[in-house]
């Protein structure tokens, strides 16, 4: 079993939608490969992957890769992926399987509080992040971490959501009458998207206009 890095935390008939398309997701990770498998959901959200067959490990380590690992085991200096659960004057709680705290001086992203920082790079919660893990509890975000979220602020901006699938994010756009206004909705997690702007779009604007769709926590990345 793998329990891959991102969370299916949404209830009901949202569920159902989230998981068939976590199925769908994984058959395409796995393509060709010989092997069975079952997508299950843990009691802490994280979703787990069952893989038999005689491919079951060349199966296992492309979910590793795709998705990232949540794991057991801790080595100090190893890099991890964790989710951003929490946020305070301190730093960043962040569920990697157990919560791990990202102090202030450990977050990487510039001057600011956490709040603060969390707004100006469009963080949603639940949202994957790599982290570096320190037995003495110095925790960091890791260096290609910081390099994707300071690339999300060079681009032409984005709006970050939670709590919706990659389909259900395009078809808000459409309805709302927006898809002339984006590039394409990039795939952050199973329920986290961030939504790429054209130039010239404005993207508190765009967030303005979906968010009354979205039953969602929405975050806008201005460049």
């Amino acid at each position: 079993m793998v329990v891959i890095a991102t969370k299916c935390y949404v209830s009901g008939e949202a569920r159902d939608r989230a998981l068939d398309g976590m199925r769908s997701l994984v058959a395409n990770d796995l393509g060709e490969l010989d092997v069975e498998y079952e997508v299950g959901v843990r009691r802490d959200d994280f979703v787990s992957v069952t893989v038999e067959g005689p491919d079951a490990t060349v199966a296992r380590n492309v979910l590793r890769e795709q998705w990232g690992e949540i794991t057991d085991h801790f080595e100090d200096g190893g890099t991890y992926y964790g989710t951003l659960e929490g946020w305070d004057d301190d730093g960043f709680t962040l569920d990697a399987g157990r919560e791990f705290r990202v102090p202030r001086e450990g977050l990487g992203l510039g001057t600011g509080s956490p709040s603060q920082i969390r707004d100006r790079f469009g963080l949603v919660q639940h949202l994957t992040l790599r982290f570096v893990y320190h037995e003495d509890g110095a925790n960091e975000l890791a260096e290609a971490e910081q390099d994707r979220l300071y690339d999300w602020t060079r681009g032409n901006g984005r709006v970050n959501v939670n709590s919706a699938t990659r389909g259900e994010v395009r078809a808000t756009v459409n309805r709302a009458g927006h898809a002339q206004d984006i590039v394409t909705v990039e795939r952050l997690g199973l329920l986290e998207q961030s939504i790429v702007c054209t130039e010239g779009t404005d993207p508190p604007g765009l967030l303005a206009s979906i968010g009354g769709y979205l039953p969602a926590e929405l975050k806008a990345v201005i460049p």
